[in-house]
């Protein structure tokens, strides 16, 4: 039991880095934005290149874990995001920021893609909910320091300092990771190049598309972009059925519980990752707040979230991940129903419910959710369908912001859009009463489309049948 408990805590630990780096720079982007009098639509790539680096590389570095082993991986990766964030921390461009995000990106994907697998390797299918349980404490403890230290560094000391708060956190969790990960055994595997390049290729070329409608809108050039990707995403799929060692694993949509699960959570992703970002828009944005105290707001839910977790994970062994994982995406539903009724001078107590029901939702689906992948997984597959989870789910991620500010942008005025996206004015603060207001439509327009991506989430979700967690493989 001590061995399990060390080993929890490393997976804690990583998994706390990714969240507290991701809601430190959804708080800061509006102020990095204004440090480097940039535009939006490009300081916006802050967030986008993490997610594409994590999106392609994902179920690439899950199959190297079956290679080399996924404790090499796994402690590699810690050790690469720390030295991203640190040279993140000391960027001095907006490109450079961009560019050390990516290297940052690779680690967290090593990490991401084998951590699931390393609970399955050591855990049986009927203890693995209560594990993932603990691992959401330690997302939703990590998202949640995430928006405290993101708000009091961001407003009291800097934001390149939102990079720096992962170097302490990254040496301890890189030599407690060696020290307690067992080395594993090596599986026989092959990386499949050909699709990673084509993925990796049709997602840049459609993000990029998706940003140029927000300064530009609907254009014949931002449109052959999205065409060009959409060819190239063709083009991977096609591919992927004559590699030896495709990208997507196929034998997955075999299995019913494990394939809906997996889109389950490729359409949680896609229809709610970004509602946080929408919400910051328009915390710092309409209502001009800090973001220490625009991070007050929404502290909630994560709490609820951290405190939750562990225990929808147990009900998720005891009666599988259908009713908990469902439950949880309609309760996200009406979270954002509570965020569509925000008006440009509501009580902000609107923002503190609405995180309540995140907190539970998201607290209901994703122990139940990712307990159901690994144990509907093959044990030849653990690495494959780990890494496949977290692709999905950052491609979800992608997908998500790139779907939210289109969406935005285009529900307004081409004046009030190129205000917002191109730098005209600043985010924080700049906005005027008209184009606040303006942006408030959008903003709820974009919230309407994540509620309905969501809901058809919800419809996988149950859909994916019952399940025996007593079933060992």
């Amino acid at each position: 039991m001590e061995r399990e408990s060390k080993l929890i805590l490393v997976l804690l630990i990583g998994v706390l880095m990714g969240a507290i780096d991701s809601t430190i720079v959804l708080l800061a982007l509006t102020t990095i934005n204004g440090y480097f009098k940039t535009q939006l639509s490009l300081s916006i790539w802050v967030i986008l290149i993490y997610l594409l680096v994590i999106a392609v590389g994902t179920t690439q570095l899950g199959r190297l874990g079956d290679i080399v082993t996924r404790k090499k991986i796994f402690t590699a990766g810690i050790g690469i995001f720390t030295i991203g964030s640190a040279l993140s921390g000391a960027s001095t461009t907006i490109y450079e920021l961009i560019g050390f995000r990516a290297i940052q990106a690779f680690g967290a994907a090593m990490i991401q893609s084998n951590s699931g697998a390393i609970v399955a390797d050591n855990f049986p299918p009927q203890r693995r909910g209560r594990v993932f349980g603990y691992t959401a404490i330690g997302f939703n403890s990590g998202a949640m320091l995430g928006i405290v230290l993101g708000g009091i560094i961001t407003t009291f000391i800097g934001w390149q300092y939102i990079f720096y708060i992962n170097v302490p956190i990254g040496i301890f969790a890189f030599i407690y990771a060696i020290q307690n990960i067992n080395p594993g055994q090596k599986i026989p595997n092959k990386l499949d190049i050909p699709g990673a390049t084509l993925l990796a290729a049709s997602l840049a070329i459609l993000a990029y598309g998706g940003v140029d409608i927000t300064s530009n809108g609907l254009t014949f050039y931002n449109e052959m972009f999205i065409l060009v990707g959409t060819i190239v995403l063709l083009a991977f799929i096609a591919v992927e059925r004559y590699v030896s060692k495709p990208l997507i694993p196929f034998r997955i949509f075999k299995i019913r519980v494990l394939s809906y699960s997996i889109i389950s959570a490729f359409l949680q992703s896609l229809g709610f990752l970004s509602v946080v970002f929408l919400l910051i828009m328009y915390l710092q944005g309409i209502r001009d707040l800090t973001p220490f105290v625009s991070s007050l707001y929404l502290l909630p839910g994560y709490v609820v979230g951290s405190i939750l977790g562990p225990l929808f994970g147990r009900l998720a062994d005891r009666i599988g991940a259908r009713i908990p994982a469902t439950s949880g995406l309609l309760i996200m539903g009406v979270a954002i129903l509570i965020y569509s009724t925000l008006k440009v001078n509501s009580t902000l107590d609107i923002i503190i419910i609405g995180s309540f029901f995140t907190g539970i939702g998201s607290s209901l689906f994703f122990p139940a959710n990712n307990s159901a992948v690994m144990a509907n997984s093959p044990r030849d597959l653990y690495g494959l369908s780990s890494g496949f989870l977290r692709t999905m789910s950052n491609i979800g991620m992608l997908g998500s912001f790139i779907v939210s500010i289109s969406i935005a942008s285009l529900s307004v005025s081409r004046y009030v859009a190129y205000e917002v996206f191109a730098g005209t004015s600043e985010l924080d603060g700049g906005l005027s009463p008209t184009v606040s207001s303006a942006l408030l439509g959008g903003i709820r327009s974009a919230l309407f489309v994540c509620l309905a991506i969501l809901l058809v989430g919800a419809l996988f979700s149950f859909a994916r049948g019952k399940e025996d967690r007593a079933i060992k493989r």
